[in-house]
C-alpha cells in the first residue's frame, strides 16, 4: 500500500477515485505530496517559508466525469490556512490545519489540462491548533510541518448524493442519520438486513444476533448505502462506551484502559510514515506489548490510522489539538512538583471560536470510528479555558464516549475523570468517586546507538541500557503505583510513549520503528494480567 493507492475516506467509500498525490511544484521546486516539505520523503530543497504556493497539473481521464455529475476536489489536511484555485477561479478557503475539506470545481474543469493552485499561509499562530510543533525544535517540542500533508484526490458524486452518514451503535443495533437529497436510502448490511430508510433523520436498525466489537475481537459489520444514482459503502460495531461510578464501561463491563501515549511523528514524514499501513504495524506493536489503548496525543490522524484501530481493535483516546500560549515553568515544571496555581488565562475571542469550532469538527469527522472511546480536551493547562463550558458542549454533542476535560491537572468540577499526571516517582494515587485516569507517566529513557534522529538526543526521565532495566523499572512502576489503585477507581494508565521522537529517547520502539527496547515477551504477559 502506499499514499498514491490508499483509500483516505473509508467509512464513506465511492468507486469514484482520483488521487492527485504525486509531484507537485511548491514555490518553483519539485516535491511529494502528501509529505510536508520540512520532511525528508517530500523532496523538497527549497526553504520552507510561512507562505507557500503549491501547483498542480493534470488531466482528467476520460469517463471519470459522467455527464450531469458533480466534481469534488478533496483536501484531507492543510496546515494552517488554505486558499484553493481551480483554473484560476477561487474554490475554497479552509483554516485549522488538521481537518479534511473539499470544493465542487464542475464548472470550472477542462477536457485537457487543469490546474490546481493551493496558497498556503503558516505562521503557527497560536490562535489555530498547532500540537506539538516548534519553529525551534528541541526536547518535547517538534519539528513543524507545513502546507499540503494529507491526500489530495477527487471524486465524480451524482447531482443528489449521500453527503455524510452518523451511526450511534449500542449493543443491540444501531442508530443511523442519512444526509442526503434523497427522500430514502437503501440499507444493506450483508448478510443481516436490507431495508428502505427516510434520509435526514435518525433511523433505529436492530441487529439480530448481535456480534460485539471488543480489543481481542473487533466485529466489524459491512454497509451499503443506495440513494438514488449513488452508492457508498461503510462499516460500523456494536459497542457502548458509558461511566458507572468510578468506572469506565464497555460494552456494560469494567474496562481498564491500558495505553501509551501515541504522539504520531515518523522520522522520514514527521506527520506521516512513508507506508499508511505504518499506522497498522504501530497498533500490531502495542498490541504485542499486552497494550489495549493509544493516547493520541493533540494531533488528528489520517483516518487510515482509526481504520487500523477499528480493523484491530485497539481502543483510543482522542488529544483536541491544543492552542494558545504556552508556559513550561507554570504548565509542566511546577505541576509536576506539585505546584499548581497558575490561574488559567481566558482565550481571546478567536482563539475561543477557533478551538471550539475545531472541536466540534473534530468529533463530526471522527464519530463513526467504533476505536474512539473518549476524548481529552485539554492538556497540561496548555490554552486551557472555558473548561466546563467546553465539556457541556462537547458532551451534549457525543454522549457516546467519556470525556477527559483537562488531562494533568488544573482539574474543572465538571469532567467525567479524574485525570493525572506523574513522572520522576512512583506517587501513591488516591480516586476518588470519578474514574481516575494516570494519563501520563513513565517515559524511561534508553538510547539506541545508529537509531537517533540526533547523536546527543538524551529527553527522557531516568536512565536505563538494556532491554530487562527498561522493562523493570515499567513493570516496578506498575506494581507500586498502578495496580494497588486498581480496586479503589484507577480505571486506565497512558505510559509515555509508542516510540522516541526527535530528541526524545522516551519510546518503547526507536523513532526509526527499527528497535522494540524492552523485553516484548515478558511486558506483554505481564500487562495482560493487569485488569480491574
Amino acid at each position: 500500500m502506499s499514499w498514491m493507492n490508499e483509500y483516505p475516506r473509508p467509512q464513506l467509500r465511492r468507486e469514484s477515485f482520483l488521487c492527485l498525490n504525486g509531484q507537485w511544484m511548491l514555490d518553483d521546486q519539485a516535491i511529494q505530496v502528501p509529505f510536508p516539505p520540512q520532511s525528508r520523503l517530500s523532496g523538497f530543497r527549497g526553504e520552507v517559508r510561512y507562505m507557500l504556493t503549491y501547483v498542480k497539473l493534470f488531466k482528467l481521464p476520460a469517463g471519470f466525469l459522467p455527464k450531469g455529475w458533480r466534481l469534488r476536489l478533496h483536501f484531507g489536511a492543510v496546515d494552517q490556512i488554505a486558499d484553493v484555485f481551480f483554473n484560476g477561479r477561487p474554490a475554497a478557503h479552509h483554516e485549522g490545519g488538521y481537518l479534511p475539506f473539499w470544493a465542487d470545481v464542475t464548472d470550472w474543469v477542462k477536457q485537457g489540462e487543469n490546474e490546481i493552485v493551493v496558497s498556503v499561509m503558516d505562521a503557527l499562530d497560536h490562535d489555530y491548533p498547532y500540537g506539538k510543533q516548534c519553529k525551534k525544535r528541541g526536547g518535547m517540542w517538534y519539528t513543524p510541518v507545513s502546507g499540503i500533508w494529507q491526500t489530495v484526490w477527487m471524486e465524480a458524486v451524482p447531482p443528489v448524493c449521500v453527503e455524510s452518514l452518523r451511526i450511534t451503535p449500542d449493543m443491540t443495533g444501531i442508530t443511523m442519520q442519512i444526509v442526503s437529497g434523497c427522500e430514502s436510502a437503501q440499507v444493506i448490511i450483508p448478510g443481516v438486513t436490507e431495508t428502505r430508510v427516510p434520509c435526514g433523520q435518525p433511523v433505529r436498525i436492530d441487529v439480530p444476533q448481535p456480534h460485539l466489537w471488543t480489543v481481542d475481537d473487533p466485529y466489524l459489520y459491512s454497509l451499503r448505502i443506495i440513494a438514488g444514482e449513488d452508492c457508498v459503502e461503510s462499516y460500523f460495531a456494536l459497542r457502548t462506551v458509558e461511566v458507572s461510578g468510578n468506572r469506565i464501561m464497555l460494552n456494560g463491563e469494567p474496562v481498564f484502559l491500558n495505553g501509551v501515549l501515541d504522539q504520531g511523528y515518523f522520522q522520514e514524514g514527521i506527520f506521516l510514515p512513508e507506508d499508511p499501513d505504518e499506522f497498522a504495524h504501530d497498533v500490531r506493536r502495542m498490541k504485542e506489548l499486552g497494550f489495549n489503548m493509544l493516547r493520541k496525543h493533540i494531533k488528528v490522524e489520517p483516518e487510515a490510522f482509526y481504520h487500523a484501530c477499528d480493523r484491530l481493535g485497539m481502543l483510543v483516546l482522542q488529544d483536541m489539538v491544543n492552542s494558545g500560549p504556552y508556559s513550561f515553568l507554570l504548565d509542566t515544571a511546577l505541576p509536576t512538583i506539585g505546584i499548581k496555581r497558575r490561574p488559567l488565562i481566558p482565550a481571546g475571542k478567536k482563539r475561543a471560536q477557533v478551538f471550539r469550532d475545531h472541536s466540534l469538527a473534530t468529533q463530526e469527522h471522527l464519530y463513526n470510528h467504533p476505536c474512539i472511546v473518549g476524548y481529552t480536551i485539554f492538556n497540561e493547562g496548555w490554552g486551557q479555558h472555558d473548561t466546563e463550558a467546553l465539556y457541556r458542549l462537547l458532551k451534549e454533542n457525543d454522549a457516546t464516549r467519556f470525556y477527559d476535560a483537562a488531562s494533568g491537572w488544573f482539574t474543572p468540577k465538571e469532567t467525567d475523570v479524574d485525570s493525572v499526571h506523574v513522572y520522576f516517582r512512583n506517587k501513591r494515587l488516591k480516586p476518588g468517586v470519578r474514574p481516575m485516569l494516570l494519563s501520563e507517566c513513565g517515559g524511561y529513557a534508553r538510547s539506541i546507538a545508529g537509531h537517533l534522529f540526533q547523536p546527543d538526543a538524551k529527553y527522557g526521565y531516568g536512565k536505563t541500557d538494556t532491554e530487562q532495566a527498561l522493562t523493570d523499572k515499567i513493570i516496578r512502576m506498575y506494581e507500586r503505583m498502578v495496580i494497588p489503585a486498581i480496586p479503589a477507581g484507577l480505571c486506565g494508565v497512558v505510559y509515555t510513549q509508542l516510540s522516541d521522537v526527535e530528541d526524545e529517547i522516551n519510546g518503547l520502539y526507536t523513532y526509526d520503528r527499527q528497535v522494540c527496547k524492552v523485553e516484548a515477551n515478558r511486558l506483554c504477559a505481564f500487562m495482560k494480567n493487569v485488569k480491574i
